[in-house]
């Protein structure tokens, strides 16, 4: 009996799809336009696009280029902070084998 229900109830949904499908294609004809498919309004590989790019940095602004060219920073990446080798303030701690 279930299996009589989940069939009808299938059959329905493919005649309403059918009823639906005409009837764009009966309208399309009727105003000389073209049947355009059923496709995809986005790409989903955008969503991946996205997220991928999120792990890189992003490009200065003009106006981050100028303000770190004033602050004498590097023009690059204004956040960038000074070299390594310039670090004052910390000391090489022995490792814990030694």
């Amino acid at each position: 009996m279930l299996g009589l229900v989940f069939a009808a109830s299938l059959a329905v949904a493919v005649l309403l799809l059918a009823v639906v499908w005409g009837l764009r294609y009966a309208w399309a004809r009727l105003t000389g336009k073209p049947v355009q498919p059923w496709v995809m309004r986005f790409d989903p590989r955008s969503g991946f696009d996205r997220f991928r790019s999120a792990g890189q940095p992003q490009e200065p602004s003009a106006a981050d280029v100028v303000s770190a060219r004033a602050r004498g920073q590097a023009s690059d990446s204004p956040v960038r902070l000074n070299a390594a080798g310039s670090v004052t303030d910390v000391s090489v701690k022995p490792s814990r084998g030694e």
